[in-house]
């Protein structure tokens, strides 16, 4: 099942007002953490990947199969990110769809890409969450689902993604206060995942390990990017969370950068929970700040 857009599904679906919250089921925790935003009191969403597992590489146990294919409603990425998910509603034959990725209000960008704003979807990158502005756009679609799927709780779900937009207004600003002493400072990371986060907020990312997520890190690519990091004295490399850092390890010792601490873009070593997003993009400035900020 792929590519269904709220607005026309839900009315396919029906406008019936539900006598309780609906059932919501998520991707991983980023998506969870939005959604369990704009529920607020009111329910809290499943979320498919548990804490610590690969939001890339899956497999749905038989009772997670269960709650997806017994949805009133799924919130998640796509299947460029969470290919898993994809396979899984297709042969389960789940009911509405929102994959966020798709919808014509958010900001893409290819892998590798200069400038925002780019919305070629081949090729297209799937971190979108960590563009502040993607994260606002999201609320705002999220409790339009939430609304025409529970038509009774549709001012509540509106009003909590209001108030859900102003808390990453402060998050957005938090973060880039914390950034702004070092966006001059060049670094790379272990994998091609924080286009948005480094355009948005003006950074120096230099390269990553591996192009993709899924890509292994080839010779001439780690010879080429050697040679930058070291053109360019980047400061440190970065590895990422439940991932092994061997390869950030050597190439900080080929090129004299230091390792700074792992990164967590996607959430997997947080707590769900509507607290997640914030805790994930503060902790990804910290750990660089603390990193690139030394001398």
């Amino acid at each position: 099942m792929r590519g269904l857009y709220v607005a026309a599904a839900v009315l396919a679906f029906g406008q019936a007002a539900l006598a309780d919250t609906p059932k919501v089921v998520t991707d991983f925790g980023p998506v969870q953490s939005l959604v369990a935003m704009v529920m607020g009191d009111l329910g809290t969403p499943d979320m498919m990947l548990p804490r610590g597992g690969d939001a890339h590489d899956f497999q749905l146990r038989p009772s997670q199969a269960q709650d997806l294919a017994t949805a009133d409603l799924v919130i998640w990425v796509g299947p460029e990110m969470t290919p898993w998910m994809a396979r899984a509603m297709d042969s389960l034959g789940s009911g509405l769809s929102l994959p966020l990725l798709d919808a014509p209000e958010t900001l893409t960008r290819t892998f590798g890409a200069k400038d925002e704003g780019e919305h070629a979807h081949e090729g297209v990158d799937p971190h979108a969450w960590l563009e502040p502005e993607n994260a606002q756009i999201w609320l705002g679609l999220i409790a339009e689902a939430l609304a025409q799927t529970d038509p009774v709780q549709a001012e509540t779900y509106r009003a909590n993604a209001k108030a859900a937009q102003a808390e990453v207004t402060v998050i957005e600003a938090d973060v880039a206060a914390v950034l702004a002493p070092i966006k001059d400072k060049p670094f790379a990371v272990a994998h091609d995942a924080y286009g948005y986060f480094a355009a948005h907020f003006g950074l120096q990312n230099e390269g990553s390990l591996r192009m993709g997520d899924a890509a292994p890190s080839g010779a001439a690519h780690l010879a080429e990017l050697q040679d930058l990091l070291t053109a360019d004295g980047a400061v440190c490399i970065f590895p990422e969370a439940n991932h092994t850092d061997a390869s950030a390890r050597q190439m900080a010792e080929a090129t004299g950068a230091r390792l700074g601490a792992p990164l967590d873009p996607e959430g997997s070593m947080l707590t769900p929970g509507p607290a997640l997003y914030g805790d994930l993009m503060r902790g990804l400035a910290r750990s660089m700040a603390e990193c690139l900020s030394q001398q």
